[in-house]
């Protein structure tokens, strides 16, 4: 028992020793500079952006089909050309048609020649009735023969018609202007009228739409500016940020959908230098209006605890201040402060991982500070 209690007193004595010097330690610490890089807070104009995932689509589709049965005798463009509205595209072979042609217009000046020689003896017939040299039942005769061949020579005329139509559509062009897609049928192939495969599918390009969706607690703010005057939208393309497609809003989808609680937008663009192209994904930004004079820092400032977000202040005595934010949109790498800054405060951006509130700071030398 007299051996065991100075063994006590010793590790009593190593514990506040450890203690003190631990205190020590965490005091040397905190007066210790922490390096650190710092922004300064500033208030300038912020654009109001909704930001969503887009798919490009073709301004208009069309499969192009043959309206008449024939053989394929030629091709006029190349798989992926350009081509414009009214451009020839194929030919069907048009003798048959123009052999048919020539039938129907034999067949009309026949009946032609008939039915003026059945009308010119109507009127003969229509004085010998007077004159009681003809029966009554051979003026009716005339007079139906007349009238029948009257009818015959009109139905001549609208065969001509379809003939000549028929003839027309052996020479198939473009109905849009747009790019071609891959040849379905090559040239020699007999094709049949109205029927699939399509021989080419051309989509309109130039302008194009670009199709996305935003949640519907977004569509009010989105027709209120809309009301007030066009609103802009600009597109980004992956691997080209720095150079986005401006647009505008074209259409709002007539539901919201039910599913994914979002409605559906149609933005148009020119596209005049052909950058966006049909079944592309790219990213939509739609500038809904500007925020003047808003509190902003950088993104990276700004930190969350288990009370929320807050950044470090660093004041006059280079001391590092813990100070809760409230934060609003994010824009290009910056983040809006609504709440618990002034623009000429200096906040953290890195090195917060080893700040506590009242740590001394040292701005790093060598680096630019923001702002």
């Amino acid at each position: 028992m007299k051996r065991t209690i100075p063994i006590l007193i010793c590790v009593s004595l190593m514990l506040v020793s450890g203690c003190i010097k631990s205190e020590k330690q965490a005091e040397q610490s905190k007066d210790q500079a922490v390096p650190v890089l710092v922004s300064t807070v500033i208030q300038k104009d912020v654009p109001i952006v909704l930001h969503s995932i887009g798919t490009v689509e073709a301004y208009s589709t069309v499969s192009v089909v043959s309206q008449v049965e024939g053989m394929l005798t030629r091709v006029y463009f190349k798989e992926g050309q350009y081509v414009k509205k009214g451009q020839l595209l194929f030919t069907i072979d048009p003798r048959p048609y123009e052999v048919a042609l020539k039938k129907a217009q034999a067949d009309l000046e026949k009946n032609v020649t008939q039915a003026k020689n059945a009308e010119a003896q109507y009127y003969r017939y229509t004085e010998l009735i007077k004159a009681g040299i003809v029966t009554k039942e051979e003026y009716d005769q005339a007079n139906t023969n007349a009238e029948a061949l009257k009818s015959i020579v009109n139905a001549d005329k609208a065969s001509l018609e379809i003939v000549k139509l028929q003839l027309n559509y052996c020479f198939i062009r473009s109905p849009i202007n747009g790019r071609t897609g891959a040849l379905m049928v090559d040239q020699g192939n007999i094709v049949k009228a109205n029927e699939e495969p399509a021989l080419v599918i051309i989509n309109q390009v130039s302008p194009i739409y670009v199709s996305f969706s935003i949640p519907e607690q977004e569509l009010h703010r989105v027709k209120s500016y809309m009301d007030s005057g066009e609103l802009g939208v600009k597109a980004v393309i992956p691997g080209d940020e720095n150079h986005p497609v401006a647009g505008s809003i074209a259409f709002i989808d007539n539901e919201i959908d039910r599913t994914t609680g979002t409605i559906r937008l149609k933005a148009v663009f020119t596209n005049k230098d052909h950058r966006l192209w049909p079944g592309q994904f790219v990213n939509i930004m739609v500038n809904l209006a500007i925020q003047p004079d808003a509190v902003v820092v950088p993104s990276q400032a700004v930190q969350t605890g288990q009370h929320g977000q807050y950044v470090f202040v660093v004041g006059p005595d280079l001391t590092g201040e813990y100070r809760p934010v409230v934060t609003g949109r994010m824009f290009k790498g910056e983040s809006v402060v609504e709440k618990g800054l002034q623009p000429g405060e200096r906040v953290v951006v890195d090195g917060q991982l080893r700040l506590t509130s009242g740590t001394k700071v040292e701005v790093k030398r060598g680096l630019k500070e923001d702002g």
